[in-house]
């Protein structure tokens, strides 16, 4: 991995959906339509969060409920920092179409980008970075101020997710709540998962980013593999996604992920409820987890007779 590919993941991980010129107009859409909500916090201020319901919405039959992180770089490339954006609407209405997958609907919370890190990285691994080198460097680099993940999830999960089962047609059970996110997204999801096992059934994580820094360390995923192992639900309850690719940033996840890979083996959790992928070649940007979200997708959200082998 050669530098200008380096620090274009650094970019794309340090500023993803930092709220652009016009971003108060609601993405446009390939398919579906979008509303939008705001969610007030008086710890972390308010913030956008967009709910995408598929072509055919209807308010009589209940619907899963997808949370997807950093809401701005879901839908429209037209509205986004970078210019790309995930296309959820255009890869998942047509596998809703042909029945490949279930009936639901996604709400992406938007993220403050001045405190993305400190919202998304695992604060109950903190503590076992924090006096390290790597974490003082995270803190100082990247962090700016100690984590804010818990009450990130307390806000989504006692305040966001009673509203959208109240607005919208839903199925509020864990089997049909799940989370998904890539990168800093990632960590988060999987936390989510593991502190709220009794409100979602199942987490994706794309392109992890489980070094923290833009270096392999040894201590950040340290912390976040013990955790893991404390604090991962029992193998056979929950759906659960990992992937990484091998260009870019996502070429230092390997010693990591393989780490991660490993344990959740020596815990009994594997396929089809637990998958882990590598894709030769991708990148750390929006443009290549579109072109693999189907296979999330599918992971958590596949009709019975359609689940991934």
């Amino acid at each position: 991995m050669n530098r200008r590919q380096l620090m274009q993941g650094a970019a794309a991980l340090a500023v993803p959906c930092a709220v652009v010129a016009g971003a108060d107009a609601l993405p446009q859409l390939a398919a579906g339509r979008l509303e939008r909500l705001v969610l007030e916090d008086a710890t972390l201020g308010p913030r956008p969060v967009d709910v995408w319901l598929p072509p055919g919405y209807r308010a009589d039959r209940p619907h899963a409920v997808l949370y997807m992180h950093d809401g701005q770089m879901l839908f429209d490339p037209r509205s986004t920092w970078n210019r790309q954006a995930w296309a959820v609407d255009a890869v998942a209405a047509p596998l809703i179409a042909d029945g490949i997958l279930r009936d639901f609907i996604v709400v992406g919370l938007h993220n403050h980008a001045e405190q993305r890190h400190a919202e998304f990285f695992p604060q109950a691994c903190w503590p076992a970075i924090e006096k390290t080198a790597p974490g003082q460097r995270y803190l100082a680099g990247q962090l700016k101020r100690p984590p804010l993940s818990d009450a990130y999830l307390r806000s989504l999960v006692r305040e966001l997710k009673p509203r959208i089962d109240a607005r919208y047609a839903t199925d509020p059970r864990p089997a049909s709540t799940f989370l998904m996110g890539s990168s800093m997204g990632g960590l988060i999801s999987l936390y989510g998962l593991c502190e709220y096992p009794e409100v979602f059934g199942g987490a994706a994580a794309l392109s992890t980013h489980w070094i923290g820094l833009y270096e392999r360390n040894a201590e950040i995923p340290g912390a976040l593999l013990s955790y893991l192992e404390r604090k991962l639900p029992a193998p056979g309850t929950h759906r659960l996604y990992l992937d990484r690719g091998t260009a870019g940033l996502d070429a230092l996840y390997d010693e990591a992920q393989a780490r991660v890979d490993a344990l959740l083996a020596a815990h009994g959790h594997r396929p089809p409820l637990t998958q882990t992928r590598v894709f030769e070649d991708a990148d750390h940007t929006e443009q290549h987890w579109a072109r693999r979200l189907a296979l999330p997708l599918r992971a958590l959200l596949a009709r019975a007779d359609d689940a991934p082998a």
